[in-house]
């Protein structure tokens, strides 16, 4: 490439595009810390089934389908999650009373204790993640990622 090619190229470039200034390079850089984080915390879940699990504390008996967009899953991912839960004897799966074509999804007993006992951890991990920042900057950051959601 000569010195002419390479002055097209940066005149095509302006504004210059920086990769570091990029949201979803930031957000993935924050999201790869927070997992890094995760793992070391919990071990034997993963931040999707922890995810799932803590969704089911709130919202207790639900369709496969609905827990799956309440914490932004697509279908297949949802079931794989929810399978490997199933597995290992920490959610439950009944047919709905009111149509048997569609799955409820529930802690079971040893789900909730996993949970509970894991909770704390998570919470922790969420601190470590925001570590860097002010409190105020970690309450400002926790509204903005959730006014662009």
């Amino acid at each position: 490439m000569d010195d002419q090619e390479n002055e097209t190229r940066s005149q095509i470039l302006e504004p210059e595009y920086v990769l570091n200034d990029q949201i979803g390079y930031l957000l993935r850089k924050a999201y790869q810390r927070n997992a890094v984080l995760f793992s070391e915390k919990i071990q034997d879940l993963t931040p999707t089934q922890f995810a799932v699990m803590a969704r089911l504390t709130e919202l207790s008996n639900v369709s496969q389908n609905q827990l799956g967009r309440t914490v932004g899953l697509d279908v297949a991912t949802t079931k794989g999650v929810v399978d490997r839960l199933l597995a290992r004897g920490l959610v439950k799966s009944l047919p709905s009373p009111s149509d048997r074509r569609r799955q409820l999804i529930s802690l079971t007993e040893d789900g909730w204790d996993c949970f509970t006992q894991k909770a704390k951890q998570g919470l922790e991990v969420s601190a470590e993640t925001l570590a860097p920042l002010t409190p105020s900057e970690q309450r400002s950051l926790i509204k903005i990622l959730r006014k662009i959601l």
